[in-house]
């Protein structure tokens, strides 16, 4: 298994996923290359928590530009997780 903290980068705190903490979900920035599988064992192995279940999102970098039109740039891909934690388990984050 890979190194768990190379795995899970950040916690996202966003206005979504303060939302989501009432329903047990955790919203996590995750490296690209991870599995759902490994996901969900950094996330046990870090907060010694019970993982339900994993879902994964690819997200596209948006295009920026900065002045008019002068310099145009792209800011770089990521991965979401959004990880359900059993019932019964407290707030960890």
């Amino acid at each position: 298994m890979k190194n768990p903290y190379k795995i899970i980068q950040t916690a996202l705190i966003t206005e979504k996923g303060t939302d989501m903490k009432a329903k047990n979900k955790y919203l996590f920035k995750v490296a690209t290359d991870a599995s759902k599988i490994e996901i969900k064992k950094a996330v046990e192995k870090l907060y010694d928590v019970v993982v339900g279940s994993v879902n994964t999102i690819n997200v596209e970098g948006k295009t920026k530009r900065s002045g008019r039109m002068l310099k145009a740039g792209k800011r770089s891909d990521f991965k979401k997780a959004i990880v359900t934690v059993a019932k019964g388990e407290i707030n960890f984050i």
